[in-house]
């Protein structure tokens, strides 16, 4: 297969395989259908950017329908920002405010139209030729790496903030579905920076390295798509999203911190919870939240996440795994129990995958389960 042919090759198997996602993320019944419409969408402007390949092929002359093409990159990240959020927040809402995030679309093709969209296809031609020079074409290269730069700063901000709110409130798996997302958007942003070197080369005297790291994005992207429909085709509900309303436990500190409750109070409500922990044993439901823990103890929420990651020192995660754990290491213990698989401890004791159980159990005991049970 020549070098011509090999991207092209490339191009229309990830466009292929990007529609097909689109359209499953679409069509799939689920409960989180904004979230799946949003990625739709960033896969839907993602194929338009890869088929740029073939529009250059069918249409050799440049037109407005192929600049306003290749501007549409600009929505992509805004949209995948977006689609993050609805994610990490199950009552995030398309709202009127973000349209603000249209606008450098909007901006970068208000720049393009007085020497480009509404003149001749002869302008049209000395303006791309000439366009190392044309200050409408150096503003959208800076403009579009300082949006790059913004949203991908801005993406992990949410997960990073996201991550910390779902360890100190929530004890199920979707920690592990945080930190698919968090790679995913390494993987992407990766992927930018690699596009960013490819701009930079292709107006030096090694243009040539410009189109090996094109074809090295096509293959990138191939994967980075793969990788997402492996993803959703075997964990249909993988994600279980945070609400947007809860606070960090810093920021409830330090409101906080004026009107501490008497050290006697304090003490009062950690032998509530040790006891209702003991007793009750709360932890062995593996969708537990500190609401739940809340009500039937009828400690403030707020009051109870101070007390557990303030006072504890341990997030609400990880002081809800060490019960189970322990819990496991009695199983583990157990002569009469020798017959039962780490699989079903794990779901006995309150965790729901495989992974989560070892990480949490090698935390707290320094060895994985399997070493214990060996060990006794």
């Amino acid at each position: 297969m020549d070098k011509v042919n090999l991207p092209i090759t490339i191009a229309v198997i990830s466009m292929f395989i990007s529609l097909f996602l689109s359209y499953f993320l679409v069509k799939v019944k689920t409960e989180h259908k904004l979230s799946n419409r949003l990625f739709a969408l960033f896969l839907l402007l993602t194929t338009i950017d890869i088929g740029g390949i073939l529009f250059d092929l069918l249409y050799h002359s440049p037109s407005n329908t192929g600049m306003f093409r290749n501007l549409m990159t600009f929505l992509q990240l805004p949209t995948f920002y977006l689609y993050v959020l609805s994610v990490c927040y199950y009552d995030f809402k398309l709202k009127p405010k973000h349209f603000i995030h249209v606008v450098p679309f909007l901006i970068v093709n208000l720049v393009l139209l007085p020497r480009f969209y509404s003149v001749n296809l002869y302008s049209k031609i000395s303006f791309l030729e000439n366009n190392s020079n044309m200050l409408e074409i150096q503003f959208i290269h800076i403009f579009l790496h300082i949006q790059i730069f913004v949203y991908i700063i801005a993406v992990f901000s949410i997960l990073r903030k996201a991550k910390k709110i779902y360890l100190e409130n929530y004890a199920g798996a979707s920690i592990e579905s945080l930190n698919w997302l968090l790679q995913l958007t390494v993987a992407i942003s990766v992927f930018y920076f690699i596009a960013l070197l490819k701009n930079i080369f292709k107006f030096t005297n090694y243009p040539n390295v410009s189109e090996w790291l094109k074809i090295g994005l096509f293959v990138f992207e191939l994967i980075i798509i793969s990788w997402y429909l492996y993803k959703a085709l075997n964990n249909p509900k993988l994600f279980r999203n945070i609400d947007s309303k809860l606070k960090l436990i810093k920021d409830i500190h330090s409101n906080k911190k004026n009107t501490e409750p008497p050290t006697e109070e304090i003490n009062f409500e950690l032998l509530k919870l040790k006891k209702y922990m003991h007793e009750k044993k709360p932890f062995l439901n593996p969708s537990l939240t500190i609401q739940d823990i809340s009500n039937d103890i009828e400690i403030p929420t707020r009051d109870l996440s101070l007390l557990i990651n303030h006072k504890l020192g341990q997030h609400f995660f990880d002081f809800i795994n060490s019960y189970r754990v322990e819990n496991a290491m009695v199983i583990l213990k157990d002569n009469t129990k020798n017959k039962m698989t780490i699989l079903e401890i794990l779901y006995e004791v309150g965790f729901n995958s495989k992974s989560s159980f070892n990480t949490a159990f090698k935390k707290h005991c320094g060895i994985t389960p399997t070493e214990y049970r060996k060990s006794l």
